[in-house]
């Protein structure tokens, strides 16, 4: 996004005012790493992804009215409902009945006592169906947290409006939009294990089923930073990745977060999304306006628009989205250094990242920014950043090359001044990785040696 006052800028205010300083003495670059298997001793102190979405997964846990589904890509549905309840959307003030049916995922003990944590899944939810992701947490003192919504979602707008649930806080730690944070990460204390709920509702007297293919988190204590160390340049390779702005779409649909100018990241979701060979239907971009350019980022802006956050920036809604499509994978995560990203990169891999920064900290961008998405496509000679940054006047302008040193620190800082001389935050690495469900051998080491398959 790329206007001054963006409610993303609050998020990351807040996150930053949670880290403290307390962690300062750690700083280092995060590397993201699995529960099970991690990149290198100073990835598991920093980043900790876990994922369940394999049939043996669903099998775990604790189920009340779901069933695990085998096959090529094993998923969850309801079998039985547990219940019926109601409902009112806060957005529409439409009120009604579901029947649901939860699945409560074991306790995960995370290699990362963390001070950050990021829920995302993949689901399909046909009309007359929606699904909540929910995590509750153990605190480093003993205490657990409450059950917080980490997200009321269904890939369609009629049924529910997907929606993020604000003034979620236990005096401890706090939900922004997105993002669970502990509220002084100075004080020590610290997440140490979690679990997710998800609960499926359905039509009362149906059949219907939501269908979840993949639910997890990524916790992190990335040390306060306002540099990163630098990195040697380690590919060269270029992907084949489309090309769209989000500033041709000026005005545009002002309901999805007053239009196109704050489209950063559905239109880098959507760029992706092509890049894997897929795209909305004919009959899906049938509600666009028929004159309008590129209609597909239009409903990427709409599908993962938060009628809470009052966005499209929402960073597990975007994955969602992507993984509406068929047989994708898609995640929420931090990587640690452009040596992770380089590793994606020449698998074939293109990653959207996070990052703001000053109109002079970024050569060639020509703008400076609270918060905002790009795609990352490739790397030179040199090793510079080949980006897809759709903030660009035109597509035909939305590939840039920016200078590695510059392009590292700002997307992996978490301390950054704005134009005052005020503290504000950065996100740390944060990034969504989207691929295939059958990716190729390469790619599969890749993503696995990163936590992320």
């Amino acid at each position: 996004m790329t206007r001054p006052t963006s409610r993303r800028t609050v998020l990351t205010a807040a996150l930053a005012a949670a880290a403290g300083a307390g962690t300062a003495a750690s700083a280092g670059p995060a590397s993201a790493a699995s529960s099970r298997t991690s990149s290198s001793p100073a990835a598991a102190s920093l980043v900790d992804n876990r994922f369940w979405n394999t049939y043996t997964d669903w099998r775990c846990g604790a189920s009340a009215g779901t069933r695990a589904v085998a096959g090529r890509r094993p998923g969850l549905v309801i079998a039985t409902p547990a219940g019926s309840t109601d409902y009112t959307d806060p957005h529409t003030g439409t009120g009604g009945s579901w029947e649901y049916a939860t699945w409560t995922s074991p306790v995960h003990r995370s290699s990362v006592p963390a001070t950050e944590v990021i829920a995302s899944w993949n689901a399909h939810t046909p009309k007359g169906t929606w699904i909540q992701i929910e995590l509750r947490g153990s605190y480093s003192d003993g205490t657990d947290t409450p059950w917080y919504v980490m997200g009321r979602w269904a890939s369609a707008d009629t049924d529910i409006r997907r929606t993020s649930v604000d003034d979620q806080t236990d005096g401890k730690s706090t939900v922004w939009t997105d993002t669970f944070s502990l509220d002084d990460a100075a004080s020590g204390l610290r997440l140490v294990s979690y679990r997710l709920r998800l609960t499926l509702y359905r039509t009362p007297g149906t059949r219907l089923t939501p269908t979840v293919h993949r639910i997890g988190a990524m916790a992190s204590d990335v040390p306060d930073r306002f540099t990163v160390p630098a990195t040697a340049p380690g590919t060269i390779r270029e992907l084949a990745v489309p090309r769209y702005s989000q500033n041709v779409h000026v005005g545009e649909y002002p309901e999805y977060d007053d239009g196109g100018e704050a489209w950063c990241s559905p239109t880098s979701s959507q760029m992706i999304v092509e890049y894997w060979g897929r795209r909305p239907t004919a009959e899906d971009l049938a509600w666009v306006k028929p004159d309008l350019a590129d209609p597909q980022v239009c409903h990427a802006a709409r599908y993962t628009f938060d009628y809470q956050y009052d966005g499209c920036g929402n960073w597990p809604f975007n994955a969602a989205y992507a993984a509406t499509y068929k047989d994708m994978n898609a995640v929420v995560t931090r990587l640690g250094s452009l040596d992770d990203l380089e590793k994606l990169i020449a698998a074939g891999i293109p990653v959207i990242t996070s990052q703001s920064f000053l109109k002079g900290e970024l050569t060639g961008a020509g703008y400076g920014t609270s918060g905002h998405l790009m795609t990352v496509i490739g790397f030179t000679a040199d090793g510079d950043v080949i980006a897809n940054d759709p903030a660009s006047p035109s597509n035909d302008a939305v590939r840039r090359v920016y200078q590695r040193r510059e392009w590292e620190n700002i997307w992996l800082r978490t301390k950054r001044y704005d134009a005052n001389g005020a503290v504000r935050g950065g996100t740390g690495g944060v990034c969504y990785v989207y691929w295939p469900t059958d990716p190729a051998p390469g790619q599969r080491r890749v993503l696995r040696s990163l936590g992320l398959a």
